[in-house]
This record gives structure tokens, sequence and C-alpha cells, in this order.
């Protein structure tokens, strides 16, 4: 996720001085990116894994929920790459960023939007129908109406909001990407039956996204926004 986030981090264009927050950090990759910019960083996961490992490339990181952010007038530019497609409670994650940035601050960000991963979503949940496993959805994928409706709502004005479409190589497989990504949908099966779900749903996605050569391309579909803080 972070080398496809360069596109997004040139937007956000981080000034000497600047005070910035990266929602969803992870490992810090980005993180530094930013603050060898000359900005101040403070990185927020809600991963105890990834908070130390940020921490140990100098970041100041905080465990912390992107749903229930504990800032107030702090920064200057709120950035995000890959993580806001994970938070379902999406107004409290706007509602956030807007109390953690000053007046004028910016919310720079990149995640899944409408129709992302649509085959693979559509063949998991039909797996898990035919065998009649429960799950409970995990992502958030808004159409850039519906999220500029979000923000506006929480007080944002939107300079850009814009959906396109970034097929993605799987160096992994489509086995590598469901056991990173898909496996909260799986909780409710037994080992036994994860197994098998997998191997069904990679099937079914063969004809679509594994070519003849056998790589694999996620329907990856980005939505990148840009608002201003009122």
């Amino acid at each position: 996720m972070p080398a496809l986030g360069a596109g997004i981090l040139a937007r956000l264009a981080p000034k000497q001085g600047e005070r910035i927050l990266d929602l969803g950090c992870g490992d810090g990759t980005l993180t530094v990116q930013i603050a060898d910019l000359g900005a101040s960083v403070v990185g927020v996961d809600s991963s105890p894994a990834m908070v130390a490992a940020a921490r140990a490339r100098g970041i100041d990181a905080r465990l912390m929920n992107i749903s229930a952010l504990s800032f107030d007038n702090e920064f200057d530019a709120v950035f995000s790459n890959a993580v806001l497609h994970w938070v379902r409670d999406a107004d409290a994650a706007v509602a956030g960023v807007y109390r953690a940035l000053c007046h004028g601050g910016r919310l720079v960000a990149e995640f899944g939007g409408h129709t992302n991963v649509a085959a693979i979503g559509t063949a998991l949940r039909a797996v898990l129908a035919r065998r009649a496993v429960e799950y409970e959805w995990p992502w958030y994928y808004p159409s850039p109406a519906e999220y500029r409706r979000k923000l506006e709502t929480h007080g944002f004005d939107v300079a850009d909001v814009v959906l396109f479409p970034r097929p993605t190589p799987l160096p992994t497989g489509m086995d590598g990407w469901l056991r990173t990504f898909a496996m909260p949908l799986l909780a409710n099966a037994t080992p036994d039956q994860k197994e098998q779900l997998l191997r069904e749903t990679i099937a079914l996605l063969q004809p679509a996204l594994c070519d003849e050569a056998g790589q694999w391309t996620a329907d990856y579909v980005r939505l990148q926004v840009i608002a201003i803080k009122r």
C-alpha cells in the first residue's frame, strides 16, 4: 500500500514546518517521507504492532481508533492512504478529522471507492452464501457524491473528489490477497471451511482476474479527496 501512495502524497505537498496527522500510518513508511519534507508528523494506527514498527522508525506514533480521534485544532493537514475504507463509521471519522484540523486545514486522502474490488466482493458473497456462513462486510466504499455529502455535512469545503480505476497486480496472487485482507469475512467459518471458501473464491475469480501467464490483478477503484476546514 505505501508503494501505491506516491500520487496522493504528491497532492498533500507537505510544507516546511507544517504539523500533519497521518491516519492509519501503518509501519510509518509514508509518514517518514512526509517528515523528510520538513513537516512535523504524528501517526495514528489501531494496530499495536504497526504503532511499534512506526515508533522504531522514530515516528511519534500513537495507538488510536480513527473513529475516536482525540485531537482538537492541532494540525495543518490530515493525510490518509488506503485506510478510510476500513472505517465503517465514516461520519465519526470525518467529524474527528474536522476537529483535529486547524481553521483552513486540509484533508488529503485516498481509499477504496464505489465498485472497488467489485469482482472479488461478488465472488466472496456468492461463496459465503452458498456455504451459509454468516459474515459482516468489513469495508466502506462510497461514491464521490456520497462522500462529498459527508464532508460538507461536517463543515468541509470540498476542493476535489474523484473516483478512478487502478488495476493492481498482485505479487502473491489472489490467495495472498484474500489471506491478507479478506479473513474478517471468514471469522465464523471453521479452519477447514476457510480453506474451502478460499479455494472456491479463487476458482470463481480466475477467469476474470488472472491472465494466461498466471498474473493476478485486483480490480481496485480509488477515491481521492481534498477538502478544506471552513
